[in-house]
């Protein structure tokens, strides 16, 4: 390597590692841990603690929709950006919740270990219930606190991809440590100890920084936004917009929370389809929450732009419902607004690709132990070596050159690469599902086979573990470059109701199009659905590719900050 070469390299690690000395970049990685181990306690773990304890498979069915409050997490992400807690909003905007959501789950869990899930059944899913609120409610300001602190050292692409190691390491510990554990002791010493876990991380969260607040005069908490002076839109104007998005937004919150209490309080034979649920009003709170709200923005927005139903002269507001518009206007309208105004339509080309992104690995997610067990008839032991500790080793790598790739080739660069791998390893797992001549020649030509088999294994668990490695390497790389994506082109200002929306709106293809891909499963088998997916992968190659294209051209213009041309 020539110096020339050299030199160029340096400033690359020197980067990283000094962001990741960096005081905040711990605290992401412990904030990330903490936002990972209640999701895989309570969505995954549980499952097998419920499953010792001879519960029925309906009522453990039931028990997954607690898993809505991670989808809808928008819904109520607007509070979280003007309401503060008592008592402890001195510790900052967004640490406030933090620590209250930490301490929260942290009780939950210790309450849930002293309780008998079929005794104490009613009290034990609204435990639960609560519990996934909570994580939801950490996880919107968790990503926010990510985007307000970020700076030149503890970058958003470092913050990133450490956060995604610290949520990947929560992984392993709230799932395979747990059975572990579990094995070993009992499940209320596992959940007991997660929930002193839990604790001490609310604890150490006393201490994290946190964005800065700037003190405000007595004239500007009168106006704090800015929208009674002159130029701004007439306070009817917003007041129609705000009541509109309100009631939709309403009427979503209201449909979830029903559906969820009836799925948990009510007698089996009375309780709604969920699979019904999700397929028809999944879409329509869609559209009511975030197609017909942007609509109303891309309306206001023309307004301002064209000059009309603006204020000629300063306005303040003269009364408490003038204030409280003015607040949920803040919190509901304005992070609409700012996202149309500041991207107009590339808006559709970034929720194409939202949308798109992710689908490679979470609409057959579900069905990977069905392929795995019951199509390729590996043993639970196996899937365990091959899936829990070997996989997640891979997911860590996948993710440490994901985030340098970032900090060095740039974010787009990533981004689009990482797309390309998501959705061609998909085709390792056809290849599986055909035999895998080819990944077992992979597998013995680098000598992988030889290793596993050293260590215990056998050539055809070296197989599995080889098409695991790819994959999972391949969303390691895609998921630090999506966070990093995803947290680059949300506001400051907005950061959790936009961040929410976004990360929301990955998880809807995948949650509304497992139902069709099992079907597709029983008539063509499992070869042909991974050609599917491949193709869906290339959807969001293509959006990448037309993203970067956006961005190298409008640059800082489009909405998006220097750093992500870098590599363009």
């Amino acid at each position: 390597m020539s110096e020339a070469s050299k030199a160029e390299e340096k400033p690359g690690w020197r980067t990283v590692f000094a962001a990741l000395k960096h005081r905040k970049t711990v605290y992401m990685a412990i904030f990330g841990f903490a936002a990972g181990l209640p999701y895989a306690l309570l969505l995954g773990t549980l499952y097998a603690w419920l499953s010792d304890a001879e519960v029925d498979l309906e009522t453990m069915g039931v028990f997954s929709l607690i898993g809505l409050a991670y989808a809808f997490k928008f819904l109520w992400s607007p509070a979280l950006d003007r309401l503060d807690v008592p008592v402890l909003r001195k510790l900052g905007k967004r640490k406030q919740w933090i620590v209250t959501a930490q301490l929260l789950l942290g009780a939950i869990l210790v309450i849930l270990s002293m309780l008998n899930p079929v005794s104490s059944l009613g009290w034990f899913s609204l435990l639960a219930g609560i519990g996934a609120f909570a994580s939801a409610t950490q996880d919107v300001v968790i990503d926010a606190w990510r985007v307000d602190v970020a700076d030149e050292v503890a970058t958003i692409d470092i913050l990133s991809t450490v956060y995604q190691m610290g949520y990947r390491i929560a992984a392993l510990v709230g799932g395979a440590l747990a059975l572990f554990l579990a094995e070993r002791t009992d499940w209320p010493t596992v959940y007991l100890t997660m929930g002193a876990v839990m604790l001490v991380v609310g604890f150490f969260g006393l201490f994290a920084p946190d964005a800065d607040v700037v003190d405000m005069t007595e004239t500007e908490r009168a106006d704090e936004h800015g929208l009674r002076k002159a130029g701004q839109l007439d306070p009817r104007v917003r007041g129609w917009a705000l009541g509109a998005v309100a009631v939709l937004w309403g009427w979503a919150l209201i449909t979830v929370g029903v559906f969820m209490v009836r799925s948990l309080g009510s007698d089996p034979d009375t309780r709604p389809d969920s699979v019904q649920f999700i397929s028809t009003m999944g879409p329509m709170v869609v559209v009511a929450t975030v197609v017909i709200p942007a609509l109303i923005a891309a309306w206001l927005v023309k307004m301002e732009r064209s000059g009309s139903h603006l204020l000629t002269a300063d306005r303040p507001a003269e009364s408490a419902g003038g204030r409280l518009l003015d607040h949920g206007y803040r919190a509901l309208i304005l992070p609409l607004t700012d996202f149309v105004g500041r991207l107009g339509w590339a808006l559709i080309i970034i929720l194409g690709l939202v949308l798109t992104y992710r689908i490679t690995d979470s609409i057959w997610g579900s069905f990977a132990y069905p392929f795995y067990l019951g199509e390729l008839q590996y043993t639970k032991d196996e899937v365990a070596v091959a899936s829990k500790f070997f996989g997640v080793g891979a997911l860590m790598i996948g993710l440490a050159a994901g985030g340098y790739m970032l900090t060095t080739l740039g974010r787009m660069f990533t981004l689009t690469l990482g797309a390309i791998l998501a959705a061609a390893t998909n085709l390792l797992y056809a290849d599986l599902a055909r035999g895998g001549a080819v990944v077992q020649a992979v597998s013995d030509g680098s000598g992988f086979t030889w290793l596993v088999a050293n260590l215990g294994g056998d050539e055809r668990l070296a197989k599995l573990m080889m098409a695991i490695a790819g994959e999972n390497i391949a969303v390691g790389i895609a998921g630090a470059a999506f966070v990093a994506y995803l947290s680059s082109i949300v506001a400051r200002g907005y950061s959790a109701v936009q961040y929410a929306l976004l990360s929301s709106l990955t998880l809807l293809v995948g949650t509304l199009g497992r139902g069709a891909l099992g079907q597709m499963i029983e008539e063509q088998g499992y070869f042909q659905i991974f050609i599917l997916t491949t193709l869906m992968g290339g959807v969001a190659v293509i959006l990448c590719i037309v993203e970067w294209i956006r961005i190298s051209r409008l640059g800082a213009k489009a909405g998006i900050d220097k750093t992500a041309l870098k590599g363009v």
